[in-house]
Order: structure tokens, then sequence, then C-alpha cells
């Protein structure tokens, strides 16, 4: 897997926002994860707005996590996911600022730490691969702690979040309680992500209920994503339940329909990592001092918090 150049993928980016922009003024279709809107105008969306308040320079060391590094460590290189909707990471109008919930957190805990970060864009299905041949030494991408992923990355958990649904605001999908009411349907996702692997492990259930199986529609780029959504290719959208929300509340013609199973999220590092026991001290030092609540306050996620910070927990069963 390859990480795109620094400037190609902010041209794509910055394409990919502009063509979802102008596709929620006349597309018509289902839509999530995105926006829906008539061909006439009607519901049309406005335009996402990126919270920009500073929550992190007030961050002060903490000698006592610091302590826990391992001997020299005085920066890491940190790859983030580049390209959802908000919270998730994304450019300023800049095109060159990164702005998002994770990387408010990599920050904060980079100062609790006394580290610098030395900041790398990749998508999201190649952070993972990358961790273990040293190429980055830790993601940041709302990567949800798995059973299967536990396997060969550790992680330190900084938010809980999870699977949700969501779709246009006349869809008859209501509640998804189980992934057999998908049947039929063409369902967009993004690639590498737990969605897929859910959507994927699933599709029996379509079978065993004597339907038609449901599509899985995967995309690396939102924009693309979204395009498929806006113009009817897609029926509905598997994300980040915080991801969802927030385009819900940002755009008209859409609906949240549920949550559908929660994850904890945590900062991706290679398996048998010695950094983890520092970076669970650092976020436990945010939440005690109450930088953990700005944050979430700043991106509209309180309902996220965790009481701690812990490496490799179980899988959440729900």
């Amino acid at each position: 897997m390859r990480t795109p150049p620094r400037a190609r993928k902010r041209h794509l980016l910055t394409f990919a926002l502009i063509s979802s922009a102008a596709l929620l003024l006349t597309a018509c279709g289902s839509g999530a994860d995105g926006a829906a809107s008539t061909g006439s105008g009607a519901g049309a969306a406005k335009a996402a707005e990126i919270p920009t308040a500073d929550v992190v320079s007030g961050v002060r060391e903490d000698p006592a996590a610091a302590r826990l590094l391992p001997p020299g460590v005085e920066d890491l290189t940190i790859a983030y996911a580049v390209g959802g909707t908000p919270p998730g990471t994304s450019y300023l109008g800049d095109g060159k600022t990164l702005a998002g919930q994770d990387v408010d957190f990599a920050q904060a805990v980079a100062k609790v730490l006394g580290i610098r970060l030395k900041t790398q864009e990749a998508g999201f299905e190649a952070i993972l691969p990358a961790l273990d041949s040293g190429k980055y030494d830790l993601g940041a991408g709302n990567f949800g702690v798995t059973d299967e992923r536990r396997r060969t990355i550790d992680f330190v958990t900084y938010i809980n979040d999870g699977q949700g649904f969501a779709a246009r605001a006349d869809s008859k999908l209501g509640k998804v309680t189980s992934l057999a009411q998908l049947c039929g349907l063409n369902v967009a996702t993004g690639a590498g992500t737990t969605f897929e692997a859910t959507l994927e492990k699933n599709k029996q259930q379509c079978a065993d209920a004597g339907e038609k199986a449901y599509k899985v529609q995967t995309y690396s780029e939102s924009g693309a994503l979204w395009s498929s959504l806006q113009q009817g290719r897609s029926d509905v959208v598997m994300s980040t339940i915080n991801g969802l929300r927030y385009a819900v509340a940002q755009q008209q013609g859409l609906k949240f329909l549920n949550e559908f199973h929660r994850l904890d999220v945590g900062f991706a590092f290679k398996k048998g990592t010695k950094l983890a026991p520092a970076f669970r001290a650092a976020v436990n030092k945010l939440i005690a001092d109450g930088t953990y609540a700005k944050i979430l306050d700043k991106w509209g996620t309180k309902d996220s918090a965790l009481t701690e910070s812990r490496i490799s927990p179980p899988e959440l069963k729900s």
C-alpha cells in the first residue's frame, strides 16, 4: 500500500471537498455521511464548519508521564488518516493545516510527554500495515479497537465511538438492529475499515433470510463516497457514529439512523511497543486536568468520553 505525496493528497482532498459542495446543491439521490438534496436545490446543505478553537496550547509537560517513555525518545512520526468529515482529520481553508479531533488529542498528548510529532498523511487503509515496518511510530484515524486488530496492533484508547448508519431523510430505513435489514441495498463505507470488515463478515445473514445480499461499496476518498450516495448509486452509509452525527447536524436532507456497535478508539502502534504506558498516562492526565473535556466539547463528542485510557482492551460487545 502506498502513501500519496502531500501535494497530490492535498489536491485530491480539496477537489473532493469542492465536488461534494457542488453535489450538495444539485444532486438527487440517497445519501449519508455526506448529504442529499433535490435537483431544485431544496434541502441544500450548509457548508460544514471545522472548529478552530485552541484547546491544546495551554497543556504542560507532566514529568511522571514523560518518565515512562523509552530512553532517548524526543520525537515520533505520526500518520493521520486524512479526508473524512469532522470530527475526523481534514484540512482548514488554507489547504495545508490539519484539523480534527485526532489531531487535538495527539498534540495534547505530545505536550504532556514533552515530545515533538513529525506529521505524515496517509490513506486509512495504509496506516496499520505500515506500523510494523517502522514507517510510522503511531497512527491516528479513529481506529476502533477490535479483537482482530489486537492480534497485530497495540492500542492506547482515548475515546469511544463505533459503527452507525445514516441515510437520506426520505429513506424507508429506520433503526438498523440487524444487517439483514440491508439485504438488497447498496451500502457505502470506507475501504480498510471495521465497517467493511463487519459488512463482509455478515453477508450470510441475507442468504439465511432468503434475501438478496447487500452490496458493499468501498471508497478510499470521502468525495467519491459522497458522490455515490448523492447520485443514488448507494442507499445507505455505514461509518463512525460521531462522523455521521456531525454530517447530519451540518447538512439538510439526512437522518442518522442509529448506533449499531460501540467501539473504543485508540492511537495505533506496532505490536509490543514500549510507548503505550507513556501514552496511556498522558491521556489519563488530560482527563484529570480538564483538557480532555475541552477537546470533546470543541468537536461535539461528549457522549464518547472515556473515564480512563487503557492499553489494547478487549473489543466491546453489544
